[in-house]
């Protein structure tokens, strides 16, 4: 059995600089930009890149050590400074800082164990999103006919 490989969103403006991406499955998330008619509280595209990058990679991780045991704190930062150069706007200097703690106990002996290398693995194999970016893959442009 193959899996199918394609993912996708619809975003759809829902007035100046705000819009609406909906998952096949139904989901939607709502975001705009911050330069004019924006919200002050909805997720800029830039930061909803960084959430993707720290959502994936925490995903990885939450699933190889959270077998062992249930953390106390998870948390997932994603830093990066957004510049406008020659190659035109983009980030740049990525970070993700994972803060992981477990309480006592043999199994939370083994998550704390486990946590280092299902960081890399995530960074090196796993995280669809931030081996994107890293490896960097076009992305096309088009103008369906009307």
């Amino acid at each position: 059995m193959s899996e199918i490989s394609e993912r996708s969103v619809v975003v759809e403006r829902t007035s100046t600089e705000h819009f609406v991406a909906t998952n096949p499955r139904g989901g939607t998330i709502s975001f705009g930009t911050t330069s004019g008619g924006g919200s002050e509280t909805e997720f800029t595209p830039v930061e909803l890149l960084l959430a993707a990058i720290g959502g994936c990679t925490a995903a990885d991780v939450d699933v190889a050590t959270s077998r062992h045991a249930e953390p106390s704190e998870f948390t997932v930062t994603v830093t990066g400074d957004k510049i406008s150069d020659d190659f035109g706007n983009r980030m740049t200097n990525l970070a993700v800082t994972f803060t992981v703690t477990f309480p006592d106990g043999a199994g939370a002996d083994r998550a704390r164990t486990i946590l280092p290398r299902a960081v890399k693995t995530s960074h090196d194999r796993l995280c669809t999103v931030s081996r994107t970016v890293e490896i960097g893959t076009p992305v096309t442009a088009t103008i369906k006919d009307a």
